[in-house]
C-alpha cells in the first residue's frame, strides 16, 4: 500500500504530519529501508552526543531515539489490537513521562540499536502478515480513529520527523 492510497480517518491532522513527511511511498518498501538505514544513523551519533539536548528541558539525542523507539512499539500495538478486530478504545500515551523515566542515559548506541532492530523487526512481520482488508480496520487510539495502515505510515514518518530534529537541531 502507498500512502497515495491511504484512507486517513478523521480528524488525524496532528498525525497527518508524520504521514506528510514521506510524500509517496510504500509502506512495506518505507519499513524495511528504514530498518536498513537508521541503525546506520544511529552509529553515526557520536557517544558523548547521546547526553546532548539543543536547550534546557529538552530531551537528549538518546531520549529522543528511546522515544522513536517507544513510539513505534505503541503504534504496533494499536495496529496488532485494531487488526484482529478488538474494537476496545485504547489511551493515549504521555510521551513526556516516557522520555525521562526511559533510562536514556545509561543507554550506549550498541543497545539502542540493538533495541531498534528488535522493535522494528517485529513490526515488519507483523505488517508483512496483513492483507489490504485488515490495513482498513478501524480501531479507537487517543480518542481519535485510526486505521491499521495509517499506524503503519505514521510509525515511518514519526521515525522520520524525529530524525530530521535531530540533524537540524542536535547533531549541527
Amino acid at each position: 500500500m502507498k500512502t497515495t492510497d491511504l484512507k486517513i480517518p478523521e480528524p488525524v491532522p496532528f498525525y497527518k504530519t508524520y504521514i506528510d513527511v514521506l510524500g509517496e511511498v510504500d509502506l512495506l518498501d518505507m519499513l524495511e529501508r528504514q530498518f536498513q538505514n537508521f541503525p546506520n544513523f544511529i552509529n553515526s551519533i557520536a557517544e558523548d552526543k547521546l547526553s546532548y539536548a539543543y536547550e534546557t528541558k529538552k530531551w537528549t539525542v538518546a531520549q529522543v531515539l528511546l522515544h522513536i523507539i517507544d513510539s513505534e512499539r505503541v503504534f504496533q500495538y494499536r495496529a496488532l489490537r485494531f487488526s484482529r478486530g478488538d474494537e476496545t478504545a485504547l489511551p493515549g500515551f504521555d510521551q513526556d513521562l516516557y522520555a525521562p523515566n526511559s533510562g536514556a542515559e545509561r543507554r550506549s548506541k550498541e543497545s539502542l540499536i540493538e533495541e531498534y532492530i528488535a522493535v522494528r523487526q517485529s513490526t515488519i512481520t507483523l505488517y508483512k502478515s496483513f492483507d489490504t482488508k485488515t490495513l482498513q480496520k478501524e480501531g479507537t487510539a487517543s480518542s481519535l480513529p485510526w486505521n491499521v495502515a495509517a499506524l503503519g505510515f505514521v510509525i515511518c514518518g514519526h521515525q522520520k520527523y524525529h530524525r530530521n530534529i535531530l540533524r537540524e537541531r542536535y547533531l549541527l
